[in-house]
């Protein structure tokens, strides 16, 4: 009892000390150093070092807020750039906090303008840009990129006059800030994006009507394959689009919460909400759906992401992914921000990891 005694004088003496400690202004300087250092030297270089096809899944989630997830974006990282396709709200956040380095950006790539997918484009154009992006950020799209770009260029050059003028031209050129629209026009049901020899992009034509155009992106590395749908119906491109690829990040809806969404908006007289949660869906795809896609494209990995509507909890995830495991019991994966899957050259692995466990 004695020994107990005395080790909880012990422990209380060093918690009174390190208190009295820490409210000293040099120990508090000290830290604040090693802190500010340690997360300045954390720049994600080493995504770009080994000859790999990754994929960072930067937003997992759908338009209606949820706690810890952005709204629609995914990172694809090969040849030493990195290319991002749609923007979604709040994603830019989590690339910023990665330390995901500018230099290396390759592209936007934009699947359709619906908010969820461009609302941090102005953001990512300024931030990229203010950490010293070597030349203007090109974004891709289909017909209405343009408008798009122009738009976001508008808003966001009074910020952008008094950036340059600030920190001066040197550090800020204008010309550097600029973005540029590059307006891809479907050959049928498909386009190429980029060709340089080891990356291949392309463009296809996906089934998200009313709302028009609206692509997915396949991204083909030295034998390696990534597929991002963007927003669709079950429909035959993107699975002639995914044929045989490594992984497929397929959009989805889970029509059974949705329809009770639906129902407490009606029961609560909620008209509003009650037409949006009818509306939206007959242009998204299920889970169930999804993982048929899958199944016949002979995906490799399957990863739900645009999550409508997003589970914040494990319960959630369980009732969303009801039925699923009847139709694709392996290789399928609910997205959560952060998500890193990592394709090395001349393998068949597949290695997962998450950016926020680095």
């Amino acid at each position: 009892m004695k020994i107990i005694l005395r080790l909880g004088v012990v422990i209380i003496t060093l918690l009174i000390a390190t208190s009295v400690l820490l409210r000293v202004p040099a120990v508090q300087d000290m830290m604040t150093s090693r802190e500010i250092a340690r997360r300045m030297s954390s720049i994600s270089n080493d995504l770009f070092v080994d000859d790999a096809l990754r994929a960072v899944l930067c937003g997992s989630a759908a338009p209606m807020p949820v706690a810890g997830r952005a709204a629609a974006c995914v990172m694809v990282i090969a040849g030493g750039k990195f290319y991002i396709v749609d923007t979604g709200n709040r994603s830019n956040n989590n690339l910023a906090l990665w330390r995901i380095p500018a230099k290396n950006v390759g592209a936007v790539l934009l699947t359709h303008f619906h908010s969820d997918h461009i609302g941090d484009l102005g953001e990512f154009n300024m931030m990229t840009w203010a950490q010293g992006r070597p030349s203007p950020l090109l974004v891709y799209g289909p017909k209405g990129v343009q408008q798009v770009v122009d738009g976001f260029s508008k808003a966001y050059a009074l910020d952008s006059s008094y950036r340059t003028a600030h920190h001066g031209d040197a550090y800020l050129n204008p010309d550097k800030g600029r973005m540029i629209a590059k307006e891809v026009a479907l050959n049928g049901s498909s386009a190429t994006v980029l060709d340089d020899g080891s990356l291949k992009i392309t463009m296809f034509a996906v089934d998200h009507a009313p709302i028009s155009p609206a692509v997915g992106y396949r991204f083909d590395y030295k034998g390696r394959s990534v597929v991002v749908s963007g927003d669709t119906i079950k429909t035959a491109p993107v699975m002639r689009f995914s044929k045989d690829a490594d992984v497929l990040f397929h959009e989805s809806l889970a029509p059974h919460m949705v329809k009770q969404m639906e129902a407490t908006a009606h029961a609560t007289k909620n008209g509003q909400l009650e037409k949006i949660m009818f509306d939206i869906q007959d242009y998204h795809s299920s889970p169930i759906e999804a993982a048929e896609i899958a199944n016949k494209a002979n995906v490799k990995e399957l990863v739900l992401y645009h999550l409508v509507p997003t589970p914040p909890n494990r319960i959630a995830e369980w009732v969303f992914m009801r039925g699923v495991n009847a139709v694709r019991a392996n290789g399928v994966l609910l997205g959560v921000d952060g998500l890193t899957i990592s394709l090395p050259i001349g393998s068949t692995e597949v290695v997962h990891g998450n950016m926020n466990d680095r």
